[in-house]
């Protein structure tokens, strides 16, 4: 009788961050759709009615962070985020793997420091509440916080991937996945 094959370690991290990946990129959509809402609703108030509605503004802040944030993880997960490639889409082999190995660690380091400043301000900030809707600091930075914990999982994922080499497959690894599998 034949044994299914289980999936690895480094298989099953992609498989979750994917799914967590893709379950941002819905929460995203989610807040988008409520940010074009809410922006409708304050241009309508202030031309016909001539009300302002301060909460209005601060929730479309909070759901702007939310898309932005949110959708920085499946980018990373893709590797489509923004890249200059004029050097590297010239090199081959090694040169290649060094290369990438370099990128996503410094794309590490940044999502460390970004963390730590994080820690750091919401020490600070988390005593104060947001002044139209009263909303704690540290809820209303959430979108942020959890979008680059999510990303710094998933730079990990593929700095582990290109340094063991698994992840050389790809043509293009601006469209691919640590593991190399083409994105559609």
């Amino acid at each position: 009788m034949n044994s299914p094959v289980r999936p690895t370690y480094l298989e099953r991290c992609d498989r979750i961050l994917a799914g967590m990946s893709r379950g941002l990129i819905i929460g995203s959509m989610f807040f988008l759709a409520v940010m074009t809402i809410l922006i409708a609703l304050q241009v309508a108030s202030r031309n016909f009615f001539s009300i302002g509605l301060p909460w209005a503004d601060e929730l479309a802040r909070f759901t702007g962070l939310g898309v932005v944030f949110f959708t920085v993880p499946l980018l990373q997960y893709r590797g489509r985020h923004i890249a200059v490639d004029i050097f590297s889409s010239k090199l081959k082999g090694i040169a290649s793997v060094v290369l990438r190995c370099i990128n996503e660690a410094a794309v590490l380091v940044f999502c460390i420091l970004l963390l730590v400043s994080f820690a750091h301000f919401l020490q600070r900030a988390a005593h104060f509440s947001t002044p139209a809707m009263g909303m704690p600091n540290w809820l209303f930075y959430a979108p942020a916080l959890i979008g680059v914990i999510c990303c710094t999982l998933v730079t990990s994922l593929r700095l582990l991937r290109f340094c063991s080499c698994k992840g050389v497959g790809a043509d293009d690894h601006h469209e691919s996945t640590p593991t190399g599998d083409k994105q559609p």
